[in-house]
């Protein structure tokens, strides 16, 4: 056997393998499309390298030089540093009233003082919210995706979560445990991950971290806010990928509502430990939140807002949920440190645009808003309206981000390509779109659901 055969042999073996371990990570995770395109990958490389090896000793050379400069080229526009200049995510320079987010309009009784309040304030909100007010609603008969068997599980997490909503908040032990800031950030922490958080983070408060006024949960209607507290712990948990990705079906409501139960758990424990120790803590859970968690949980170092406006995770992309407990408690703060590749990979990627059912993800690059901030902004009309045409809460988006792949090794290779590489994550799109598709139709979910 000569030099060449055996450098085919090693070449294509690679690719063999590597296409052989795409498929068969692809049929666990239910992806068909990339399951059979990376059979074919094996099939087409296993076959170019008997032809070659069988070919002419004039053939074998002159695919051999084709192989080389494909090879070297694609090195080289990978890893060739290129200069861009992405400018940071700029935080808002103002606080976000919660009364006007669109789940404190939606718990509003028409007739209410509350109710006449808010639309004599903010009319320009009343045409649009009475319009879902006319859908059948979250969870509600009527709606499409609406099934009474499967409802009843995220009906049973939301009650748990209305019960923890009323634990956020306790009194303070009168006498203080203390230890040096290093010590108690790192109990916090391990406490968290401890009890289920994937990853966790420390910030210090910032206004814009906080709502101005109460728009739901415990308290006065209306009131100020005021915490005094000076530090945010944020964290997240992780949401199934098999039943994230049935969404906008039931299944995704589901597993949305159980991970709004474990953070929500998650930050009740955590908060009265906190008090526990003598410091005062507060739990801001589903319902019942006082800041803003994707902001916390931005600038205590887990990830970057992205298009569809959630927070973008390293290792699990948008498809997490997170909670937030203020304190007093002394502590380290984890610096954040902005990451372009995340907004680079938005601009080029807009698979939650062509995919969004609502068409309420904006295309295009981010935009200066009127609070100061550099983001993309969604419809937050349009999106909830279908949530309450449909039943669910959605989650398409979600389901549908290259980010949101399951944490495992070969979408970490991918993750780490596009973390270095501006070429990389150009590839990477592209790439996602072939084995995926631009616009993914939703696979079966686990039988038991189904």
């Amino acid at each position: 056997m000569t030099l060449l055969e055996i450098s085919f042999i090693i070449i294509f073996g690679i690719l063999v393998l590597g296409f052989a371990a795409f498929s068969l990570t692809s049929r666990h995770e239910n992806q068909q499309r990339a399951f059979l395109l990376a059979g074919l990958g094996v099939l087409a490389s296993l076959a170019l390298c008997i032809v070659l090896i069988f070919s002419p000793t004039a053939v074998q050379v002159g695919a051999a030089l084709a192989l080389g400069v494909v090879l070297f080229g694609l090195l080289i526009w990978f890893f060739w540093p290129v200069q861009q200049h992405i400018p940071e995510s700029l935080p808002p320079n103002q606080q976000v009233d919660e009364r006007t987010v669109m789940f404190a309009r939606a718990r509003m009784e028409p007739g209410s003082h509350e109710f006449n309040a808010y639309y004599q304030a903010h009319p320009e909100h009343l045409a649009p919210d009475n319009s879902f007010r006319q859908n059948p609603g979250l969870l509600s008969e009527g709606a499409s995706f609406y099934d009474p068997f499967l409802s009843s599980s995220p009906d049973a997490s939301f009650f748990l979560t209305e019960v923890l909503s009323r634990a956020v908040d306790g009194s303070v032990a009168p006498i203080r445990t203390e230890r040096a800031q290093e010590k108690n950030s790192a109990y916090v922490k391990g406490l968290a991950r401890y009890h289920g958080a994937v990853d966790v983070g420390i910030c210090e408060l910032q206004p814009h971290h906080l709502y101005s006024h109460v728009g739901r949960g415990e308290g006065v209607w209306g009131a100020p806010i005021d915490l005094g507290h000076k530090f945010g712990i944020a964290f997240t948990v992780e949401m199934a990928h098999e039943m994230i990705q049935a969404a906008p079906r039931m299944p995704a409501v589901m597993e949305s509502a159980r991970q709004y139960v474990e953070a929500g758990k998650i930050a009740v424990i955590l908060a009265a430990a906190i008090r526990n120790l003598g410091y005062p803590a507060r739990a801001h859970i589903d319902g019942n939140y006082r800041v803003i968690a994707p902001l916390v949980a931005r600038d205590a170092g887990l990830g970057e807002i992205g298009r569809m406006g959630l927070l973008m995770t390293p290792r699990l992309g948008p498809r997490v949920r997170l909670a937030v407990v203020t304190t007093d408690l002394p502590l380290l703060v984890d610096e954040h440190t902005s990451d372009p590749s995340v907004i680079d990979f938005c601009e080029h990627c807009q698979k939650c645009v062509t995919t969004c059912p609502s068409h309420a993800i904006p295309e295009g690059t981010r935009a200066q808003q009127p609070d100061g901030s550099l983001r993309w902004r969604i419809n937050a009309e349009q999106c909830y309206t279908y949530w309450t045409r449909i039943g669910t809460d959605c989650g398409r988006c979600m389901a549908v981000c290259p980010y949101a792949h399951p944490d495992s090794p070969l979408h970490n290779l991918i993750r780490s390509g596009v973390v270095h590489s501006a070429n990389f994550r150009k590839a990477a799109v592209k790439m996602d779109d072939v084995f995926y598709g631009k616009k993914p139709n939703p696979p079966s979910p686990p039988e038991w659901v189904d």
